[in-house]
């Protein structure tokens, strides 16, 4: 894992997913570390580690960024939706709805934060592979679009939308046979992926949607990977997102939506070189403009889900530096008071991150050091053989692009409790999130009484 561990200036503060840091980062007069007009030592102190923040203004930068380049490259009606997995909280939803975005959502819960967080209902879909009643029925009584993944969300609705009931408003996700890696591409004729139809399943399904008086097929959905660098591939998606509205259409659906997914990639490390907002969209738009008037089709809505590229570099998590164990000859590892626990993508995906020393990121890097997780695992490792300024006790560290996939996928592992999160702007910092205490993981713990019994 190639890894990179010292603070520079942003590159492109209208494209926050080709910085390291979120677009407020700047030094104080001590030369200390701020984000948001906050001092993350001074947060770190307030507030405890590990810590995640959350740059307000990056975040509402990479909105906007989004909204007015659809606007500038897309002749049609457009829609952008937030991909809350990436990270999902009654704040991020309130900041996306109130810059005009949508969510897409893909569990009860998401949904329930999109909603409650004051995203508008029309504005949200709800995605999964294996949806629950509940999570039908919540989505069908808000007016909520409810993407079709496969038989089993046909055969549901079926069942469960009978008599005088409204037709319910519907997507079809399909796999569109484009895959996406960080240098190269396949197309295959069926990718291996258990979201969506398969194209050639695509004909027969349209027909039956079409029989269905409870289904209102509005919308198709493709998505085409995750973290991705290249752009040539969106003009194979829109080739094959036409040719599905054109036969759609022709079956008698009135599609409006056309929904590309998300997938840009961000700049995690210093080799990483994604391309900006502005450009993914342009050639998004372009391509499907071209695709469908190639065919004399009548412009869809264009929906896109940016989730990482949205969020991931606005925030930024803080731990303090603990144990240290030298292995002369082999490496030098030090711990810090967080690790896999609220951040499992090392272990999980080998991910690599940026990261500095909030009171020293001028500092010279005089250690070569592995930064190790407190939990019980070998492979614990947030940051493996990284360069820093001379490391202390209780010094405080900050690991960037942590905003997506890091609370979400955070877990309790070792009984440990989930950090707290702020969010920053010019100099307020605010509770988002409270930090969890050991005896609130014991709150849904049963002893049975027969247990009891025995004293």
């Amino acid at each position: 894992m190639t890894q990179s561990n010292s603070y520079e200036p942003m590159l492109d503060n209208k494209s926050p997913n080709r910085n390291f840091s979120p677009i407020t980062t700047e030094l104080d007069l001590d030369d200390k570390l701020m984000v948001g007009g906050c001092t993350l030592t001074d947060l770190a102190k307030k507030y405890g580690t590990p810590l995640y923040v959350l740059d307000e203004e990056t975040i509402r930068v990479a909105c906007k960024s989004y909204c007015n380049a659809l606007k500038k490259y897309y002749q049609g009606e457009s829609l952008a939706l937030y991909a809350s997995k990436a990270n999902s909280s009654l704040v991020i939803s309130n900041i996306i709805a109130s810059e005009g975005m949508g969510l897409d959502a893909v569990s009860e819960g998401e949904l329930l934060t999109g909603l409650k967080g004051g995203v508008s209902s029309e504005k949200i879909v709800l995605h999964g592979n294996n949806k629950s009643d509940n999570e039908l029925l919540l989505a069908y009584h808000n007016d909520v679009t409810i993407v079709i993944d496969n038989q089993h969300d046909i055969d549901r609705l079926d069942s469960l939308l009978t008599g005088e009931m409204p037709p319910a408003n519907l997507m079809l996700r399909f796999t569109p046979g484009i895959e996406c890696h960080t240098h190269e591409y396949i197309k295959t004729g069926h990718l291996d992926s258990k979201f969506g139809f398969d194209l050639d399943q695509l004909e027969t399904v349209l027909i039956q949607l079409k029989k269905a008086d409870w289904a209102n097929l509005r919308g198709l959905h493709a998505h085409i990977g995750s973290q991705i660098f290249e752009l040539e591939p969106h003009r194979d998606l829109a080739e094959v997102m036409a040719e599905s509205l054109k036969l759609a259409r022709d079956i008698g659906h009135p599609i409006k939506d056309i929904n590309v997914g998300g997938g840009l990639g961000i700049r995690y490390v210093d080799s990483d070189d994604p391309p900006s907002i502005d450009e993914w969209v342009q050639i998004v738009s372009e391509s499907i403009m071209q695709s469908c008037r190639s065919r004399n089709l009548e412009l869809p809505r264009l929906m896109c889900e940016p989730g990482r590229s949205l969020i991931a570099t606005a925030g930024i998590t803080l731990y303090r530096i603990g144990s240290r164990k030298e292995i002369p000859g082999v490496r030098t590892y030090v711990s810090i008071d967080g690790g896999m626990s609220d951040n499992p993508r090392p272990i999980t995906y080998e991910s690599s991150y940026t990261a500095c020393l909030a009171d020293k990121p001028l500092d010279p890097k005089e250690e070569l050091v592995t930064v190790a997780g407190k939990h019980c695992e070998s492979g614990d490792v947030l940051l493996k053989d990284v360069s820093l300024p001379s490391l202390s006790d209780d010094d405080v560290l900050v690991v960037f692009g942590t905003g997506a996939y890091n609370a979400s996928m955070s877990s309790n592992y070792n009984r440990i409790p989930r950090p707290a999160a702020v969010i920053v702007k010019k100099g307020q910092a605010d509770l988002v999130l409270r930090r969890e205490r050991p005896e609130d993981l014991l709150q849904y713990d049963v002893i049975p009484e027969r247990f009891k019994a025995l004293g």
